[in-house]
């Protein structure tokens, strides 16, 4: 299984179950909105995740402030979109623990130590977060609008004229104001993701999380959906975190880049700093050989 497959894997045994390591005295128990810009809104400490015999993340440690955008890349295989789908509760870890505003993901605090999180407490914890995936995991029996209102109804309680009204915002956001009343089938792949970013807006999360969404597009397509993305990332404040090979892309849009191998961070900085004059052998060969393939 390599890190962009679709299904969740549990544990392989209780012995890999999530195994916590004490939490950090300095991390606050707080949500999303009491941070302050700057202060870390993701943290992963010594994370292992494993696909039966394959260490996908290897004791990764890695940070996201808040209004950050920052940008993951590396070969394939490397860890990039398993990071996101943990992120999304769509996969267990097997070590380690996760911090997101404030508060372990993959853990409940009690009576001082961390234990296993309960369904309650992932189901709370995915509201900080929206996801855009590879492929669009739209609804293809509703209309557009419903796909985009149907969690916010479902999951946030809000009625439908509200959830119709925030559905029309972000289609407006996304160019899509005429494509209301659609079915996925009759929109372009294009047309489909920017709805799929709608949808993921219509949430209000904190954080946005972009799994290599353009990878499923014709060439012609894929700037209508980045257009999109840098429309959000400079005009709105929420944090990103994207997957990427759209290097131009993530040069120009991103706060940080860091370099995924062997699931670990083996470069991070400024994106001019690791794509222009990167320090580390590793880095420099996948971006010789990404730019000028053989």
């Amino acid at each position: 299984m390599n890190d962009t497959d679709p299904r969740p894997m549990p544990p392989d045994s209780p012995a890999d179950a999530a195994k916590p390591t004490p939490p950090p005295s300095a991390s606050p128990v707080c949500k999303s909105d009491l941070l302050e810009a700057g202060e870390p809104i993701i943290k992963f400490e010594k994370v292992v995740k494993r696909f039966g015999d394959v260490t996908v993340l290897d004791e990764l440690d890695f940070e996201v402030r808040k209004g950050e955008k920052v940008t993951i890349i590396g070969p394939s295989g490397s860890g990039k979109s398993t990071v996101l789908r943990i992120l999304m509760t769509l996969e267990t870890i097997n070590e380690g623990v996760i911090w997101v505003a404030g508060r372990p993901l993959w853990h409940e605090e009690r009576n001082g130590s961390l234990a296993p999180a309960s369904e309650d407490h992932l189901r709370d914890m995915r509201k900080e977060m929206g996801m855009v995936f590879q492929q669009f995991n739209l609804f293809p029996h509703m209309t557009v609008r419903r796909n985009i209102t149907e969690a916010p109804v479902q999951v946030l309680g809000l009625s439908k004229e509200k959830a119709a009204a925030r559905a029309d915002k972000y289609l407006d956001l996304v160019g899509l104001t005429d494509q209301a009343d659609k079915f996925p089938s009759q929109l372009s792949g294009g047309q489909q993701q920017r709805v799929a970013i709608a949808r993921a807006l219509a949430m209000h999360p904190n954080i946005m999380l972009f799994d290599e969404p353009t990878s499923a597009l014709d060439p012609e397509l894929v700037g209508e959906v980045l257009n999109v993305i840098q429309r959000l990332a400079g005009e709105h404040d929420l944090t990103m975190l994207l997957v990427t090979h759209e290097m131009q892309f993530a040069k120009q849009i991103s706060d940080r880049v860091c370099f995924f191998d062997k699931g670990r961070i083996v470069e991070e900085g400024p994106p001019e700093q690791v794509m222009t004059e990167p320090r580390e052998e590793r880095t420099r060969e996948f971006l010789k050989a990404f730019i000028n393939p053989a």
